[in-house]
């Protein structure tokens, strides 16, 4: 069975607080990006959901980036936050289009992120799936669907999302419910709910429970404990995993993740 990766991250790479905190003081700001590359395994990048890059951007961001680590894209605004998901195809072409393939082996997963108060519709979010294409200029693609309301935890969602080989993500939320069912052949988390109090963001009990669970969902295995919404269990198989420290106090994020960048290696 081929081992599987575990990448940990945060959003972005720019931040103010970062600056000196994560940082080091006096490091110029164009070239924060090579240093959390080359510190964090995965950034998951928050800018493309507001607009669209060119594509010497993201060829830039993958020139600067160390071999191995990846950027997960949160997809533009315009495909998810809209009444009639289905429409969204052209929409779709457009980001897909903008460029992002020159990233090559760096290109991570898609978020693609939907607004809190979109509810679950079978026909109009099935019709949403099935415009995700698997290939963009000849690179695969990875879908992760980050859904936030609680009519999604249904056996049906788990079992549309399954069938067409999407992750749904699996946030660790104060305000949203989570969903922990393993959809698609990687893992996607986001750890939402840091303190600002805690230096890490997540005490080390926390922290020690999510590299464990890390280390269960990349050898194929889902953990008990956790909130499904189906109890079909997955296919037993190695699945990337991404963990990123985002939102919640934002300015512990970085502290979180190299904290657990650090547990994996033991």
């Amino acid at each position: 069975m081929t081992k599987a990766s575990i990448r940990v991250g945060i959003g972005g790479w720019t931040y103010e607080p970062w600056r000196g905190t994560f940082f080091p003081e006096g490091l110029a700001h164009k070239r924060e990006l090579e240093f959390a590359s080359h510190v964090m395994t995965a950034i998951e990048v928050n800018g493309t959901y507001y607009s669209r890059q060119k594509p010497a951007t993201f060829a830039t961001w993958a020139k600067t980036a160390p071999d191995g680590f990846v950027f997960a894209l949160k997809a533009s605004r315009y495909c998810t936050n809209r009444k009639i998901l289905a429409e969204a195809g052209e929409s779709i072409d457009k980001f897909l289009g903008q460029g992002i393939t020159e990233l090559g082996d760096k290109l991570g997963p898609i978020l693609w992120q939907f607004m809190a108060t979109k509810k679950f519709d079978a026909g109009d979010f099935g019709a949403f799936l099935k415009l995700l294409p698997a290939k963009q200029d000849g690179i695969a693609l990875r879908h992760a669907v980050h859904v936030r309301h609680e009519s999604f935890a249904v056996p049906e969602f788990v079992a549309m999302a399954r069938a067409a080989g999407v992750t749904i993500v699996y946030a660790d939320s104060a305000e949203y419910p989570a969903l922990a069912d393993i959809t698609g052949d990687f893992v996607y988390a986001r750890l939402e709910n840091a303190w600002e109090d805690v230096a890490t963001g997540y005490t080390d009990v926390e922290l020690d429970r999510w590299t464990d669970l890390a280390r269960d969902w990349a050898a194929g295995t889902a953990p008990d404990g956790l909130p499904y919404a189906d109890t079909a269990k997955p296919t037993k198989a190695t699945r990337d995993t991404f963990v990123f420290f985002i939102n919640g106090a934002k300015v512990r994020a970085p502290a979180g993740a190299l904290a657990m960048i650090e547990r994996l290696k033991r």
